[in-house]
């Protein structure tokens, strides 16, 4: 990862704190070690239901089931072996803010399918390892406990140690990320995201089905991973809708605010009723926004990735009408909000990056999917059938790895900043 890759997203994780007001847990709420949570009972079988999942063999977990149950009048708890679930995260500010949120509320689910009755009448147990600087020596730990798949960091800095430890032979979901070439099925790495192509084709698209035909880009340069394919795949989407490109501006992602030079390009090229898209933060696009406005260009449509949502796009000064592609949409009293309402009522404290919360979840229930499906607690063939799920009914969406490299082909939520909150305009 560049150095600049780190700085960015330092900021990332400063905006997010900020954003949430202090809800976010941090790192000192786990001591850089293991945790481990195994605890659990039941009142119904966790296979039973429809929900959840989609397979020949019947959903893992019925996910609704769960989150109704009362983790203060369980059954008695499961007696199968444990089915392990490991996660390798990463505690540090460069991407503290979703994986440490993530390792918490993991296991709290996990809490919840036991307390409805584990899988198949076996607990679920997840222990929580901080990579550090050695990922490789997270992964063994988590292996030699006997982890049956893995839950892993977002970045390829760690991802990849991790998949050099489990030679491909134990399924690894990568929750968080946009990264394609994390995504090897035929190496048991899994992302359980959109990917970069996901949401900047979708972001295209929404453009052009808005009758925009014009739009200029930021980008640090073609092939530059996430600042520079977002705005590849998204030329390319909105080149094919029928769209002109035109213009294809340099900045320097989560450093520039100061775009008095791009706007004095712009300045003889805008008609004032282009898009704009990049995969800069939150605060960089809102600082090109004033700038352009101030220059008498007002019908412009700004887009960005999920780094707006990542970095609290909705508390920023001027955001209004900013459109982007967070990974759930979250409504009062749906699935998301009752998981996130459910651990905040059990820990007496809300998580932050609320918005890549069920990819995290999703994640520990893909894999225990595959397990359901090949009947088997060995790793290899586990992954095997994770590469056959189709219509997996999960927390982020459905996904499907059949047929793919381990990108599931997932709907991506546009929406719109709109007083402070996210308005869904399209899927």
């Amino acid at each position: 990862m560049r150095i600049k890759q780190l700085l960015a997203l330092l900021f990332a994780f400063a905006l997010v704190a900020a954003a949430c007001g202090g809800d976010d847990t941090s790192a000192d709420d786990s001591d850089g070690g293991d945790t481990e949570s195994s605890e659990g009972s039941d009142s119904e079988d966790g296979g039973d239901g429809d929900e959840g999942g989609s397979s020949s063999s019947g959903p893992a977990v019925d996910i609704d089931a769960v989150l109704a149950v009362d983790l203060e009048n369980c059954e008695a708890p499961p007696t199968g072996d444990p089915i392990r679930v490991g996660m390798a995260m990463d505690f540090s500010d460069v991407v503290g803010f979703v994986d440490i949120p993530g390792s918490q509320l993991v296991p709290h689910f996990a809490d919840l399918i036991n307390c409805a009755g584990g899988v198949n009448g076996s607990p679920v147990e997840v222990r929580v390892q901080e990579v550090g600087d050695d990922a490789a020596l997270a992964a063994s730990e988590l292996l030699d406990w006997g982890a049956h798949f893995l839950i892993g960091p977002p970045f390829a800095d760690f991802a990849l140690p991790i998949l050099q430890t489990t030679e491909g032979n134990v399924p690894l979901f990568i929750a968080a990320s946009t990264e394609p070439s994390l995504s090897d099925a035929e190496n048991n790495s899994y992302l359980v995201s959109f990917d970069d192509a996901g949401q900047a084709s979708a972001a295209a698209d929404y453009a052009i089905s808005q009758g925009i035909t014009r739009a200029f880009v930021f980008t640090e340069g073609a092939g530059v991973p996430y600042t520079g394919v977002n705005p590849d795949e998204f030329i390319a989407a909105f080149e094919a809708g029928g769209g002109e490109i035109i213009a294809e501006l340099s900045y320097v992602w989560a450093a520039d605010t100061d775009f008095s030079a791009q706007v004095e390009e712009l300045s003889g090229l805008l008609e004032g009723n282009e898009a704009f898209f990049s995969a800069a933060l939150g605060f960089q696009v809102t600082a090109l926004k004033g700038q352009l406005e101030a220059a008498g260009f007002d019908g412009i449509t700004y887009m960005g990735t999920d780094a707006l949502d990542a970095t609290g796009i909705q508390v920023e000064d001027n955001a209004d009408g900013v459109i982007h592609t967070p990974h759930i949409f979250i409504e009062p009293g749906d699935r998301n909000d009752l998981l996130l309402t459910s651990y905040t009522d059990t820990n007496g404290e809300e998580l932050g990056s609320r918005g890549f919360m069920g990819l995290y979840v999703d994640s520990m229930l893909l894999g225990l999917q595959g397990i359901q499906d090949c009947g088997c607690t060995d790793s290899e063939a586990i992954g095997e059938a994770v590469r056959a799920i189709e219509g997996f009914d999960g927390f982020s969406g459905e996904i499907t790895y059949a047929g793919t490299n381990g990108t599931p082909p997932k709907a991506v939520p546009i929406v719109q900043v709109e007083g402070g909150a996210d308005v869904l305009l399209s899927k």
